[in-house]
């Protein structure tokens, strides 16, 4: 993971698209090994399971995130949601700052909280 300084503080960067987050135990250790509370991942880490609210893996990972008061943010693009209450959580997520979704690192750092 690569380390960057932003107005914000510090973020742990994973470039690694191979890297896929299958469950709540595969994300916590990811995040345990990120030096930083904020972590950047892109939206090609996560399985579909994880777009799908009805599985609860991103309600499962959003809690480890506000248990270990960590910051997540996922790069992709979201544009083309169809679910509503998909696009519904992105909304309210990149509204209160803690779980950003953009398109563009330098968005989602604007969005943090």
């Amino acid at each position: 993971m690569e380390e960057l300084e932003t107005k914000k503080g510090r973020i742990a960067v994973l470039n690694d698209p191979q890297v896929q987050i299958l469950n709540g135990n595969s994300f916590l250790e990811l995040l345990f090994s990120a030096t930083q509370n904020t972590i950047v991942l892109s939206k090609l880490n996560f399985p579909d399971s994880f777009f799908d609210l009805k599985t609860g893996l991103a309600g499962e990972i959003f809690q480890k995130l506000s248990n270990y008061k960590s910051r997540m943010i996922v790069l992709g693009d979201f544009s083309n949601i169809e679910s509503k209450s998909l696009r519904d959580l992105i909304y309210e997520c990149n509204k209160n700052g803690n779980v950003v979704f953009t398109e563009r690192l330098e968005d989602a750092i604007e969005l943090l909280k």
